[in-house]
């Protein structure tokens, strides 16, 4: 049995969900997890690289730095809980915090620190997931359908796990071993920041002020002309095209809609995109397993069964006795292991690579 150390911090820039998983064979187990949220000031940081602005390069090592930080805060925190010592770890995978994905361009970009992390912790760090598989002409995202596959695929069934961050993505586990997944299109990131700017709130807790409001039809239909939507996988998508910029777009002749109704219609926005990637590509799944922030949205998840109809089973990976909020670290994790046995971590299929590609980049302590 060895131990690792997954941190995720992802498209909602809220914090760092962390895990310290146990692998054996075949047999992954999860000892303690751990979240540290970002102050106000580390945020705002973050979503201004978002895009282009003066003095990149110095914010940037800014933030890095800080960032390295609050995953060494949510190191110490799991080591505490569980009662482990820094050397009884093997690595901590660490994916960073993207703040461009251009893999048409042949670049993606996570802010990082691995090497003040591995100083601050006393362990190995792995960390650049993404740049190889884009190397290798590949997406880099996603990069969790593999995992999906290890944990939750089950011989015989067809299931979709649908990861609702600040985009969605989703991976489509073949009862006969096949896998597919693609990024779907916004998840939270349109709700979040609409709540922001009207209510000063992070996200729209349960979805309470999405069902306040009412569906704007046109709102809507003009939302799902997004080309993005359309295009065939291998595809992955992030704030560099869905942005408060490309809402309001769209909104400019739906200045006078009341406010609750835009967020109804976001969320509706986003069930029904990820419902139609679900029918379009994982046509006769059992059952859709949900994970990321968007499991804890009550109003999002009634959508999303709406959508699919009665005959498709929705629930969050809770069912399947993983909280949904730790998936995405405890990826992470999987990809640190399969680093660390010089076994591939992504899957051609998926992102689109000229083949499978060990990922990663050591850090020793």
């Amino acid at each position: 049995m060895t131990l690792y150390i997954g941190l995720m911090s992802g498209t909602s820039l809220d914090g760092v969900d962390g895990v310290l998983a146990a692998f054996s064979g075949n047999e992954i187990s999860t000892r303690g997890a751990a979240y540290v949220a970002f102050p106000p000031a580390l945020r705002a940081a973050l979503m201004a690289l978002q895009a282009p602005g003066d003095n990149e390069i110095e914010r940037e090592a800014a933030v890095a730095a800080a960032l390295a930080q609050h995953y060494a805060d949510c190191v110490a925190a799991l080591l505490a809980d569980a009662g482990v010592a820094p050397g009884d770890v093997q690595a901590v995978a660490v994916h960073g915090q993207t703040i461009r994905h251009r893999p048409e361009l042949g670049f993606t970009r996570q802010v990082n620190h691995p090497a003040l992390l591995a100083e601050l912790c006393g362990i190995d760090v792995i960390a650049d997931f993404r740049s190889r598989d884009v190397a290798a002409g590949g997406q880099g995202a996603p990069l969790v359908p593999a995992f999906h596959q290890a944990l939750f695929g089950k011989a015989g069934q067809t299931r979709v796990v649908a990861n609702i961050g600040g985009i969605a993505n989703i991976s489509v586990l073949g009862g006969d071993g096949a896998v597919t997944g693609f990024d779907t299109g916004p998840g939270n990131v349109l709700m979040d920041a609409w709540i922001a700017r009207h209510q000063g709130k992070e996200y729209d807790a349960d979805g309470a002020w999405a069902a306040s409001g009412t569906v704007l039809p046109e709102l809507l239909d003009e939302l799902l002309r997004e080309p993005y939507l359309a295009l065939p996988p291998p595809k992955s998508t992030g704030r560099d095209l869905f942005h408060p910029d490309w809402l309001d777009a769209r909104l400019a002749v739906y200045r006078t809609a009341a406010p609750a109704d835009v967020q109804c219609t976001l969320t509706r926005f986003t069930a029904l995109s990820l419902a139609q990637a679900i029918e379009a590509h994982g046509a006769g799944a059992d059952a859709v397993y949900v994970c990321g922030g968007g499991a804890y949205n009550g109003v999002l998840m009634n959508e999303l069964a709406t959508a699919l109809g009665k005959q498709v089973l929705v629930a969050s990976t809770q069912a399947l006795g993983v909280a949904p909020n730790r998936v995405e670290a405890l990826a992470f994790a999987w990809l640190g292991y399969r680093f660390t046995q010089r076994l591939a971590g992504n899957l051609p299929a998926v992102t689109g690579a000229l083949g499978e590609r060990v990922l990663g980049a050591l850090y020793p302590r």
